[in-house]
């Protein structure tokens, strides 16, 4: 039975349970026991309906798309494009045709980063970015800054892990033409106050960037009351599949763009000396795109939507406060980020075990955590730490997911103290 959508329904513990047999993999065991998923912020399962809708599409309509003059060919386009117009409503696009299809936030960011700042960026403008980037918003911006002669500005962060607005006003400045930064930290939770960083930006000309991929699976994003030039994300962590992602920009801002990729679909007209660019958004989308990808997102979208997405807030808040309290009752272990509101991860460390070390322990009663240096190298060092274990969460966990996870670390210190010995 599909989720009705009543904000008090879901917000109860029994969530998790009243979804979980949405997901064929919940139901597998590992290592004899049964599967205790929690790395969300990674990658999310699928439910059934959007396995579903990609084999459809590949068992009845697979055909390219916007070329083909015969029936599998429209079907395809009709249903390519049906899901952009799915997603620009999710997000309050005002146009379809401002959601680019890509692989995922990594190349999404990477075409604002070469399309956009390589054009208009040079020596002596600054790129505004925070110390707890993920690598996909970070290294590009090192990439396009050591071309063009631009300098990267870090805004720092408040000893809770909240980022240090009282300093913005420092680091802007006319000078500042990029200000790109996460909605959701995926390793402290930090949630940012994007409608302001974007309204402080723009008050001196900078263009916005936001990495939004741990923000638009977990509530409500707005593009339009968020402000922002340019939104990325990918359906992977939305339960949709892996290989498809979506750049949301203001329409101006695309069009000013060159597009990254050449060859077909991204033309109008080609001559053996220079070619026309198509129309926003198909001049970023050169060659075959995934189709079948694009339509698993909309039914992702769709399953999204009969749970609610205020719902799935409310439950997964309820939930990290519930893991929060929990995790605090292991003797010793440090827990990174701030205490409310707060994205539905946590990080953390057990003194004496390695993070690696850790995750293999767990594995090995069924629990599936995060360990490493979660692609934010950086905010680490600013930690002090090499890496942390992390829990993430998502609508089919349940307060039982996170006592198995409690409770297995709190034989943590006997195992590898015998293991020691």
């Amino acid at each position: 039975m599909r989720p009705t959508g009543d904000v008090q329904e879901h917000q109860t513990a029994t969530t998790g349970l009243f979804l979980r047999d949405d997901f064929p993999i919940l139901q597998r065991m590992v290592h004899g026991v049964p599967l205790v998923y929690l790395d969300n912020a990674a990658t999310t399962q699928k439910p059934t309906v959007v396995i579903e809708a990609e084999a459809a599409y590949y068992r009845t309509s697979n055909a390219n798309v916007h070329r083909a003059i015969h029936t599998l060919g429209e079907e395809a386009t009709r249903q390519y494009e049906q899901a952009r117009a799915t997603v620009a409503s999710f997000i309050g696009s005002p146009a379809p045709e401002q959601c680019v299809f890509v692989r995922n936030a990594t190349e999404a960011l990477n075409l604002v980063a070469w399309a956009w700042g390589m054009d208009h960026l040079s020596s002596g403008d600054e790129i505004l970015l925070t110390v707890m980037e993920h690598h996909s918003n970070l290294v590009p911006w090192q990439m396009v800054a050591k071309r063009t002669g631009a300098r990267l500005r870090f805004l720092p962060l408040a000893p809770d892990g909240t980022l240090r607005l009282d300093a913005l006003d420092t680091f802007l400045s006319e000078r500042t033409k990029i200000v790109a930064f996460t909605h959701v930290s995926n390793v402290l939770g930090t949630i940012t106050p994007v409608a302001e960083i974007c309204r402080r930006a723009q008050r001196l000309g900078a263009i916005t960037v936001v990495d939004a991929a741990q923000s638009v699976p977990h509530q409500p994003v707005d593009v339009t009351a968020l402000g922002c030039d340019f939104l990325a994300f990918s359906a992977h962590k939305m339960y949709g599949p892996m290989g498809i992602g979506v750049l949301w920009g203001r329409l101006e801002r695309l069009q000013e763009m060159e597009p990254l990729f050449g060859g077909g679909e991204m033309i109008l007209r080609v001559g053996l000396e220079s070619s026309t660019w198509n129309e926003v958004p198909y001049k970023f989308e050169a060659g075959t795109p995934n189709v079948a990808g694009a339509i698993g997102l909309a039914a992702a979208i769709d399953y999204l939507r009969g749970i609610g997405m205020e719902a799935i807030a409310g439950y997964e808040s309820q939930l990290t406060e519930y893991a929060l309290l929990r995790l605090r009752s292991v003797p010793g272990i440090e827990v990174y980020g701030p205490e409310s509101p707060r994205g539905s991860l946590v990080a953390f460390n057990v003194p004496g075990v390695h993070p690696h070390d850790l995750s293999q322990f767990l594995d090995q009663q069924g629990i599936a955590i995060r360990a490493g240096h979660h692609c934010a190298q950086p905010l680490l060092k600013h930690l002090c730490v090499v890496a942390t274990a992390r829990a993430s969460f998502a609508p089919y966990n349940t307060r039982a997911d996170v006592d198995a996870l409690v409770d297995a670390l709190g034989r943590v210190g006997d195992f590898f103290g015998h293991v020691g010995s």
